[in-house]
């Protein structure tokens, strides 16, 4: 059974893909880290879906659903850095905002929907999505007021989706795909 998570792309990395000109495209690769300046992705297998989230006042965007292909550092990722200072991943330079340069980065490559910022979760979706930790236990955004979010703290990090609320989010990423 695959399991589906939420990670929160910041301002910076968001703002980053629009320069870059990364809107419309779709992201061959995220990064995942041990420290916690960048989510690790530690517990996201083959065929996981991933939904980056970004908010931006006080309303929240599914900006890309991303399915793990693997986690193994491939060809694509261009040589090992031999030196402290030689780019970690050369070979997926230009989606190096998603993390590349983070502490103890790991590629994930993915198969992705194009970046986009105009797919705002529904206040009344937001409102009871539901996630789930390892042992069952399961627990919603905290701080929606009105059905929007008035502090990201509780969406910051990698968390797995309950069934329910990954079935939404996959339905809501369908519909605005569709022509």
């Amino acid at each position: 059974m695959t399991d589906a998570y939420t990670v929160l792309w910041t301002h910076d990395t968001c703002r980053a893909l629009r320069t870059a000109g990364r809107v419309g495209r779709r992201p061959p690769v995220a990064f995942s880290g041990v420290h916690q300046s960048l989510p690790s992705w530690a517990g996201a297998k083959t065929g996981d879906d991933v939904y980056a989230l970004h908010v931006r006042q006080r309303e929240v965007f599914v900006v890309s659903r991303m399915r793990v292909l693997d986690t193994e550092r491939s060809a694509c990722c261009g040589a090992e850095p031999a030196a402290w200072g030689d780019p970690s991943h050369p070979g997926h330079e230009d989606w190096a905002m998603l993390g590349a340069h983070g502490c103890g980065a790991t590629a994930v490559h993915v198969d992705a929907t194009p970046v986009r910022f105009d797919v705002p979760i529904p206040g009344e979706l937001l409102t009871v999505l539901t996630w789930r930790n390892r042992r069952g236990r399961t627990r919603q955004a905290k701080y929606v007021v009105d059905g929007r979010l008035e502090r990201s703290i509780s969406l910051q990090g990698f968390y797995r989706l309950a069934p329910e609320s990954a079935a939404a989010l996959g339905e809501l990423v369908e519909r605005a795909a569709a022509p």
